[in-house]
């Protein structure tokens, strides 16, 4: 055992989600259980029933099967993980992400030497083409959505354009991600309604706008495999419709719950042109009921958000203008006319918040 390994060990618990993840769980946890730093390894299994949670129940030692009750989505399982756990830290895993072997206690080491830092991750690949660059953080963008660092580059640039072992971001992708747990659970944990998409970038926004910061230790390389079905998308010719309705009702809830009023006011130009942008792709990709209900959703769910906001704008010592950017607008890369709108919805975006940011607070 190294002197990094020996001196992390049993430092973290992993709070691995799982639904339906027959095909990816073994290796995610195999992996898992080759890293010295941890105490022990609770698999929340969201209604899993292709044997996947009876497989993590006969590993038996540090694995430990937290049975959900029902799919209630990555946010929740979160969340359900998080009271369970009595370790400093928390890994927060997705069943598709696959760890070598001292990731966990080079996480941890950096996030030791960083007391500011509440959230650590680590850059993501795509494991059927390590050579690609996934996820690596970002920026908070106005319009409500991930700025995305290094998004589909190829690994080689991006380690070129490192500035140094560890990076300061604004924006952290939750599935591989590091968490001092206290701090995790002054700020509610995960916001659960959201289910999945847009809970990592809230609980990003929030983690900031409380002062705390967080660490991407881009040296540590995960490898992410296919993700969820029905909800994510890389690339082909039907974008799912369940992903337009959560996109569109969690975007929403995002802004309404996180940014300022100002912000939304001064911002209404370019939100508005988003909001075209989007209902065009849904449009074309036949899935303009999804975006309806999602927008109905979104409006239903607007009285639940003000206890929540109230207690978000409250506990900022960040403001808008320090925290979000204009660009650049990070989408699932597309070809011809998609693409040319994209650019074209950037420079409005790029624009726009570049006039109005000096106004913001």
């Amino acid at each position: 055992m190294s002197e990094l390994e020996q001196r992390t060990k049993g430092e973290v618990t992993v709070v691995l989600v799982n639904h339906q993840g027959g095909a990816y769980l073994p290796r995610c946890v195999e992996a898992v259980l080759r890293q010295q730093a941890i105490r022990e390894v609770i698999v929340v299994d969201n209604a899993s029933s292709d044997g996947s949670p009876e497989w993590a129940e006969a590993q038996g030692g540090k694995v430990r099967v937290l049975h959900a009750g029902g799919n209630l989505g990555p946010a929740a399982a979160r969340n359900l993980g998080l009271e369970e756990v009595t370790t400093p830290w928390v890994l927060f895993l997705d069943n598709d992400v696959y760890l070598p072997d001292d990731a966990v206690a080079r996480l941890l080491e950096a996030g030791e030497q960083a007391p500011e830092a509440a959230l650590v991750q680590p850059r993501s690949v795509f494991a059927g083409d390590a050579s690609r660059v996934h996820y690596d953080g970002g920026q908070l963008h106005h319009l409500g959505l991930f700025s995305l660092r290094n998004w589909y580059r190829s690994l080689d640039e991006a380690q070129r354009a490192d500035a140094g072992p560890l990076t300061w971001l604004d924006g952290a992708i939750s599935l591989c991600l590091l968490a001092r747990a206290d701090a995790l659970r002054s700020m509610g944990g995960f916001d659960a309604r959201y289910f999945i998409l847009f809970e990592d970038l809230d609980l990003s926004f929030r983690v900031r706008a409380a002062g705390w910061r967080i660490l991407s230790v881009p040296g540590v390389v995960v490898r992410h495999d296919e993700g969820t079905a029905g909800v994510s998308f890389r690339e082909g010719p039907r974008y799912p419709a369940r992903r337009v309705f959560l996109h569109a009702r969690n975007r929403w809830w995002f802004l309404a719950k996180n940014l300022r009023l100002r912000t939304l006011l001064l911002t209404a130009p370019s939100q508005l042109a988003y909001e075209v942008a989007y209902l065009s792709l849904a449009l074309r990709h036949r899935a303009l009921s999804s975006w309806v209900q999602g927008k109905l959703a979104a409006l239903a769910g607007l009285p639940g958000l003000l206890r929540d906001r109230l207690r978000v704008q409250r506990g900022r010592v960040l403001g808008d203008r320090e925290l979000l950017v204009g660009g650049p607008l990070t989408l699932t890369p597309d070809a011809g006319a998609a693409a040319l709108g994209a650019r074209l919805l950037d420079r409005v975006a790029r624009s726009w918040f570049r006039a109005v940011r000096p106004l913001l607070r």
